[in-house]
């Protein structure tokens, strides 16, 4: 992990980001409605989406073979495309020189897989048609490391390639294993962020799901994904730093009236590892949701200063995607402001399912 005691040139950085957001493909679209605070929700269209809500964060008119083209997308579901376009556009606007050694360039991608491929494939292959019932092409979909791996094939992406999977915490946890894997020497750039999709089964799911008393948000997709490098490799490919990692701390509670002092000590002990106290932090971008754990991540933060960056409720709820969507806002916020230059930003999710987490950036 790094730590704001090493040699700059050593320290793990961000030197690049994408983001498909329901604000529309790109950072320009994702920055200028965030901070705007534009609401991106919008009113479901039920004949596309029988689902049981009114409202939703999707991709402003998002098809994949629209956007990819039809070589290699006919059986490529919505996960699996929102994280290759996001792959894409990360490299073509700071990929300069990973070409050179795809061996060492890889994908740490946080996903919660596709319910719809699954649910789709099962209800196949109890209801289709002898003797195949199924269609074979769509079985890769059902894998969880699916927009990983297609990814990283139709980029040719060849180091590490690895999927994680931690409810709002996804984002996050990506961004720690590739940071481990950065500091063992398996690659030299990794791309790592998050993706989720918007689906029917997964609205239906999540309706009927326990959100501890608090009425559920509308759901939102997308992906952000950041290119982490050492800062010498980042000098040496000519990008900026846009951002260093000095840490990341997750932790597990068992009941949701615990889950403040989780996620107090996660922040605690990243604060501690970096040298900084509560109130040298200028940006913090949240994510638990409203109600129980809402509050507990306000009595989580009570003591660290700063701005506060509000995500959820302008894109929707977007699960693996969501600390992804919080990093990147603070990204945007920086480039918004030159003054937040080599200022500390922190980033912490709370998932319902018992993760806490909190990374520590230093902006530029």
């Amino acid at each position: 992990m790094s730590t704001a005691a090493e040699p700059r040139e050593r320290q793990l950085v961000i030197s690049g980001w994408a983001v498909s957001s329901p604000y529309g493909l790109g950072r320009r679209a994702f920055a200028e409605g965030l901070l705007a605070r534009t609401p991106a929700t919008a009113p479901v269209d039920a004949g596309t989406w029988p689902v049981p809500y009114e409202e939703a964060g999707l991709i402003p008119g998002f098809d994949i073979k629209e956007v990819l083209g039809r070589k290699g997308t006919r059986s490529m579901d919505r996960a699996t495309g929102i994280a290759v376009v996001t792959v894409g556009e990360l490299l073509e606007d700071f990929g300069r020189g990973l070409a050179a050694d795809p061996e060492k360039t890889g994908l740490v991608l946080g996903t919660s897989g596709s319910v719809q491929s699954i649910m789709d494939f099962t209800k196949d292959a109890l209801t289709g048609e002898k003797p195949y019932l199924v269609d074979p092409a769509r079985f890769p979909n059902t894998v969880m490391n699916c927009p990983t791996g297609q990814s990283a094939i139709r980029h040719t992406l060849k180091g590490p390639n690895v999927t994680v999977s931690g409810g709002s915490a996804t984002g996050l946890l990506a961004l720690n294993y590739a940071s481990r894997l950065l500091r063992g020497g398996h690659a030299n750039a990794l791309l790592a962020g998050a993706a989720e999709e918007y689906s029917v089964q997964r609205a239906r799911l999540e309706h009927v799901a326990d959100h501890g008393g608090a009425a559920a948000d509308p759901l939102g997709e997308g992906a952000a994904l950041f290119l982490l490098e050492s800062g010498a490799a980042a000098r040496d490919g000519g990008r900026q730093v846009l951002a260093t990692v000095l840490g990341s701390r997750f932790r597990a509670f068992p009941d949701s009236g615990r889950a403040g002092s989780a996620l107090a000590r996660c922040v605690a002990e990243v604060l501690a590892g970096a040298g900084a106290a509560p109130e040298d932090v200028a940006l913090v971008a949240p994510g638990a949701p409203a109600g129980l754990l809402g509050k507990q991540e306000e009595s989580a933060l009570e003591t660290v200063a700063g701005e506060r960056i509000a995500v959820r409720p302008l894109v929707g709820d977007a699960t693996a995607a969501s600390a992804a969507f919080q990093l990147a806002a603070v990204l945007a916020h920086a480039d918004a402001r030159p003054a937040l230059v080599d200022r500390l930003a922190l980033v912490t999710a709370l998932d319902r399912d018992g993760t806490v987490g909190a990374t520590l950036l230093r902006l530029g």
